[in-house]
């Protein structure tokens, strides 16, 4: 296991000296950086940077670093945020919803069960039972919220009361084939991943692969996009894409886009828990 790190991101409008600023501020408290990333957006002139640093040996705190920190920021009018690993190893806390199709839950249980996510999954949520083994056979709680007489409004109150419980730093929508309300999405910000099996922005909305076949299409793909009010138009992380040909049924393009979800899904949930996303606008920087 790598030694505990800080990661510190920052956005802001592009100009001189913003990275001999940070570097300069990191060494005088005896931080070793060991990863920087930087990116400028020539279309808005904004700046983004990622910079990971050891923690053993960095003479601030998670509790001093922003009164330290927030001079320089303020200088250059900086979006930041920074993150402590904490010392156990034990990462950011997920929740995973999910309905009836299994194939992106498996997969993620199998990533985190075999270490490859820097995370803890802390309690899959279902609207449905079918999956209640999948999540107990891997020892992970899970949670039956059903709607019941169609009232979705209620199982969404619900569900955000579980979550509230739980207090996730990332929600997983591993084919949880429900809309969630803007209150949902504005209670986690960015913080809401959802896999689209489809190459959006084509083919949105239900049975993406049947039109995908109607149209004759040539590859067939999926996203990985944080959630927003506007339906499965939210900031896009991750995309990938397979080709088909005329031999290819429906069938067929369902079997490979489902190995296109998982391996989306399971990307776009390694770079947010290792804070490699900035948001800018409706897009992201990804710093992979």
């Amino acid at each position: 296991m790598r030694s505990p790190t800080v990661k510190l991101l920052i956005s802001c409008p592009d100009t001189r000296g913003i990275i001999a600023a940070v570097t300069s501020f990191i060494a005088r408290h005896q931080g070793n950086i060991v990863e920087l990333d930087q990116h400028t957006e020539d279309s808005s002139g904004q700046f983004y940077m990622r910079i990971e640093l050891e923690r053993a040996g960095f003479a601030l705190s998670d509790q001093s670093f922003s009164g330290e920190f927030s001079p320089l920021a303020r200088t250059f009018a900086m979006q930041w945020r920074a993150t402590w690993d904490l010392a156990d190893g034990g990462g950011k806390r997920i929740v995973i919803c999910v309905s009836k199709e299994g194939h992106c839950l498996s997969d993620l249980l199998y990533r985190w069960q075999s270490g490859e996510l820097e995370a803890s999954i802390v309690a899959v949520i279902g609207n449905h039972a079918d999956l209640a083994p999948l999540a107990l056979a891997a020892g992970v709680p899970f949670i039956h919220l059903p709607i019941i007489e169609g009232d979705r409004q209620r199982q969404e109150a619900a569900m955000l009361a579980k979550l509230d419980e739980l207090s996730p730093d990332l929600v997983v929508l591993a084919r949880y084939m429900q809309v969630l309300s803007p209150v949902a999405v504005k209670a986690y910000h960015h913080r809401l991943i959802n896999i689209h099996h489809s190459f959006l922005p084509a083919f949105v909305g239900p049975k993406p692969y049947h039109q995908a076949f109607a149209r004759g299409v040539k590859i067939i793909g999926a996203t990985s996009h944080y959630v927003t009010d506007e339906l499965d138009a939210g900031p896009i992380i991750a995309q990938s894409v397979a080709h088909v040909g005329h031999r290819d049924g429906v069938a067929d393009m369902i079997r490979i886009g489902r190995d296109l979800e998982r391996v989306v899904l399971a990307k776009a949930v390694r770079l947010h828990t290792c804070d490699k996303i900035l948001v800018g606008g409706n897009k992201t920087v990804v710093f992979d």
